[in-house]
């Protein structure tokens, strides 16, 4: 099965399980979108000081830094793509072609380790609309390699259905960090498309033909991506981006009527731990969630499937998770949870996250290598990460009268 197939598949299992128990697994709530929440517990917390602190010293330093190194990635990636255009007209080497796109792959590694980070701050112009902005950057699991052919061609030709090519207006799945990994890493030529529907005698044109349109798309990529970049900094960065909608919560004309309705907002991006992280990349794969190779041990179904960058992904969404949870250097939310005299959940809390961190770095092979030679030590990664989510969604959500985001509520894993 091809890759874009079985990725295909992949994302419609992750989105299914998103609300759907794990083999089980069982913790309740009764809290969500339309149900009574916890009252307001009697506290003096100062809960403006936690909003700034996370939007001006966790969110912030985030964003602009994802915007850096996604610049940082268009030199890389141009600048392989000009010695793999050289290389096919016989002035240039492979050992020269190969040093520059291992520059590349790694410019593409740091921007998605800021990014891994950045999918927990889904807050804002990341979960507007639906998350279009996050999905122009990141489409996983929604990913395609056969429609990164099609685009592949598209671009070279210029144009799509008779008009000019414009990667902003191509869907998801066709561009950002997804697009980019596949046309980086996977060493394959020839299209990965299964259906009837086939890029034109793609598979006929030469190794340097393919080779050189494929790096002049991932240019036109690294490029989008960059400008997604700017558009994201801009809506939260603006004079009336969303950081400064969180820090004002709660005033006159502010869309949160209260500082804790804004406080629940930056809780709903830490669901990506659960949803994500544990489910989709670690359970899927596992078999403990349904997948294209029957509800067993799946290698072929983990996250980064061509550069074998899985653990790393998995670590970053747990740092950035940490960083939310304790505040970093300032005011987080086992501050809050300390005030209002949950000390144990905070504690918890902190202590499962560090152990789940350690875990990951200790991890000396790919989580498709893992999975296959020791399976134990994944399942002990998602059971790591479960001990955090369980309490996340019970004891977290309880003690901060907080409510679950809507792809939780009435998730009984």
């Amino acid at each position: 099965m091809s890759a874009s197939v079985s990725r295909s598949i992949l994302s419609f299992a992750i989105g299914s399980a998103l609300i759907l128990s794990a083999c089980g697994e069982s913790t309740s709530t009764t809290s969500g979108p339309g149900l009574e929440p916890t009252p307001t517990p009697d506290t003096s917390f100062n809960q403006k000081a936690l909003l700034e602190n996370i939007a001006d010293n966790i969110i912030t330093p985030t964003f602009a830094q994802f915007e850096s190194v996604s610049a940082a990635q268009i030199q890389a990636v141009d600048t392989y793509c000009k010695m793999e255009a050289m290389a096919s007209q016989g002035n240039a080497t492979s050992e020269q072609v190969t040093a520059l796109r291992n520059e590349a792959k790694t410019a593409w590694r740091n921007t998605m380790n800021v990014w891994q980070q950045a999918e927990l701050m889904k807050v804002g112009p990341l979960a507007d609309n639906d998350g279009l902005l996050r999905n122009k950057i990141y489409s996983w699991p929604v990913v395609s390699s056969c429609s990164v052919d099609f685009e592949v061609v598209n671009f070279r030709a210029g144009e799509v259905n008779g008009q000019p090519y414009n990667i902003a207006n191509r869907t998801p799945s066709r561009r950002g960090l997804a697009a980019l990994e596949y046309l980086l890493f996977n060493e394959q030529l020839n299209h990965s498309c299964t259906t009837s529907t086939q890029p034109d005698n793609w598979d006929n044109q030469t190794d340097e033909y393919r080779k050189v349109a494929r790096c002049e798309f991932a240019v036109e990529v690294a490029r989008d991506i960059n400008n997604s970049s700017k558009e994201l900094n801009t809506a939260w960065n603006g004079a009336d981006g969303f950081a400064n909608t969180l820090k004002s919560a709660g005033s006159a004309g502010n869309q949160f009527s209260t500082e804790l309705e804004a406080i629940n907002r930056i809780s709903d991006g830490m669901f990506y731990i659960d949803t994500f992280t544990k489910d989709g990349k670690l359970a899927t794969p596992l078999g403990l969630l349904a997948n294209n190779c029957g509800s067993q041990v799946c290698p072929e179904v983990v996250e980064s499937v061509y550069a074998h960058h899985s653990t790393t992904h998995i670590e970053n969404n747990l740092l950035a998770f940490q960083k939310l949870l304790t505040g970093d250097a300032g005011i987080g939310f086992t501050n809050y949870l300390i005030d209002v005299g949950d000390q144990s959940t905070a504690d918890t809390m902190s202590t499962n996250v560090q152990l789940a961190i350690d875990g990951m770095q200790a991890y000396q092979a790919s989580l498709a290598e893992t999975l296959v030679n020791d399976e134990n030590q994944v399942t002990t990664t998602h059971a790591d990460i479960k001990k955090v989510t369980d309490q996340l969604k019970v004891d977290f959500i309880t003690s901060l009268s907080l409510e679950l985001p809507a792809t939780s509520a009435g998730d009984n894993d």
